[in-house]
């Protein structure tokens, strides 16, 4: 028996010791994901294992249809613009509380959106950076489209912005931006979202319990405003290795097992027990490079690192026909995307020479971090890792493979800490901005080492053009001019696999990534 298949399958000991079995446990819901969360505290969170259990606590302005991308009412019931698209106004759902008894409205509303946009707020939290808002908004308080909060009446917020964005409620509908709880913020901001606290909201499970690398236990909001859940609580379970949790999932210990190896597909579909779920690819995996590393620095050798890595055969070998090569950011699904881009070719020999060229022909040395926890986008990333770094190994290009706790490394890329790493993105709203302002905008110089005007003058005119077609084209130059500068490596889409127990109902993954409505899931 595989070591990891071994310690899946005593893990599931342990959560039937604990819980009893799933197929026997009718009202505890157990999802087993690549890793617990770094944080409740929504905004703050910048991965899929943090979100998909906040967004059980915490609900946003605008949600999205069950397993779609087509915005629906949530908090807010409706919305509406003046002539130019600067004004948003939004009408709130009345008569919600939050799990705490304190009423949901407007001022609660222009807290959340102050808090997360003002780095001076008294409330922000000791050492917190709301990258979520970042990513949304593109920067904090005078930096970003969101220049003021207007609360009109208890149920009425406008939002002033500092131009025309015909999109806003899709960027309102971002799984970062949950409402939370102000009180329950002001009694602990420095704690809020930690395993000692938790988080408050409206949402229809609230926050029970998170022991520290084990589980998160979710409980039923009975006062819940919309449909109640139709379990009594969820378990989230934090498993790296995708066999394991494989492994748990046949065992009867969990219900719902995502992000699964490709190459399992086919064991999936003969278990009696198990359904496999095929869940739609808006995904991108990357190799970032950090232009602040040397010699990364020189375009001719983030050339010679694509033209070293042959894509396509590693795709083949580890997405098990569920995944594609990407070409570029944007995927195919997704309007924005260039007709004038043809991926840079698998090319050993012409990499030797365009390393000659920029003067490092016996190649260089350099560090390869990869993510310690399976994405969509990246299903086994030290095995992806390491055929990366043999490609690179034959034209001179010597990496020492690095990784290190998940939290810490979405910290650490943002601080230019890694010269290369992988990394991915499952998009917040149907949108190509929420792609390229994301990797190419404001963050671009502390995540690649990378300032370049040219594309910001571009994303932000994107943003504020009226017609679509026009923004259509701004995004495809965006892409243009990423691919002739090898600012970052598009790598592969990938149709992500999940499992689930035979008689779970209900389940609906979201297209978007973590947007998962839990409450709707029934279990046998």
């Amino acid at each position: 028996m595989r070591r990891s298949v071994w310690i899946g399958a005593l893990a599931a000991l342990v959560m039937v010791l604990a819980f009893g079995p799933a197929s026997a446990s009718a009202q505890t819901l157990i999802y087993a994901q690549s890793g617990l969360p770094v944080t409740l505290d929504s905004a703050a969170a910048q991965d899929g294992n943090s979100l998909r259990p906040a967004y059980q606590i915490t609900e946003t302005l605008v949600g999205f249809e069950p397993g779609t991308t087509n915005l629906a009412p949530a908090l807010a019931v409706r919305w509406e613009a003046n002539d130019t698209s600067t004004v948003w106004t939004f009408y709130l759902r009345e008569g919600v509380r939050f799990h705490d008894g304190t009423p949901f409205n407007a001022e609660a509303v222009k807290f959340n959106f102050d808090r997360w946009n003002d780095p001076d707020h008294p409330y922000r939290g000791e050492g917190k950076h709301f990258a979520g808002f970042e990513y949304v908004f593109g920067g904090f308080k005078g930096n970003n489209v969101l220049k003021e909060i207007e609360v009109v009446d208890e149920y009425t917020v406008r939002f002033h912005l500092t131009d025309s964005v015909g999109f806003f409620p899709a960027m309102v509908a971002a799984i970062y931006l949950q409402i939370q709880s102000p009180t329950a913020v002001m009694a602990d901001p420095d704690r809020y979202g930690t395993p000692e606290v938790g988080s408050v909201g409206t949402g229809p499970f609230k926050f029970e319990e998170w022991v520290i690398g084990d589980r998160v236990v979710l409980r039923r909001n009975d006062d819940y405003w919309g449909e109640k859940a139709k379990v009594e609580q969820v378990v989230f379970r934090g498993i790296p290795e995708p066999t394991s949790r494989l492994a748990e999932l046949r065992a009867g210990a969990a219900h719902i097992a995502v992000e699964l190896s490709p190459e399992d597909y086919p064991v999936i579909q003969r278990d009696p027990n198990l359904t496999p779920v095929l869940q739609d690819g808006l995904n991108i995996g990357y190799v970032a490079i950090h232009q602040g590393h040397k010699p990364l620095d020189d375009p001719r050798v983030r050339r010679a690192i694509a033209m070293a890595i042959d894509k396509e055969a590693i795709v083949e070998a580890f997405y098990a026909g569920l995944g594609s090569p990407a070409d570029q950011h944007v995927p195919p699904a997704m309007w924005g995307r260039s007709e004038k881009i043809t991926d840079i070719p698998y090319d050993p020999e012409g990499a030797r020479r365009l390393l000659a060229e920029a003067g490092y022909p016996n190649g260089f040395e350099t560090e390869f971090w990869y993510m310690p926890v399976s994405r969509p986008y990246f299903p086994a990333p030290q095995p992806i890792a390491e055929a990366i770094a043999s490609y690179l190994a034959d034209v001179g290009i010597r990496v020492r493979l690095q990784t290190e706790d998940w939290g810490t490394y979405l910290s650490d890329y943002l601080e230019g800490k890694f010269p290369m790493y992988m990394l991915g993105w499952s998009p917040d709203y149907p949108d190509p901005d929420n792609y390229l302002f994301t990797f190419f905008g404001p963050r671009a110089p502390d995540a690649l080492g990378w300032n370049d005007p040219v594309t910001q003058d571009l994303l932000i005119r994107a943003r504020t053009a009226p017609d679509v077609a026009e923004r259509a084209a701004l995004y495809a130059q965006v892409q243009e001019r990423v691919h002739e500068t090898v600012a970052q490596i598009p790598f592969a889409h990938n149709n992500p696999l999940h499992a689930t127990r035979r008689g779970v109902e209900g389940w609906l993954p979201s297209p978007l990534g973590a947007s998962e409505p839990l409450q709707l899931v029934s279990v046998p």
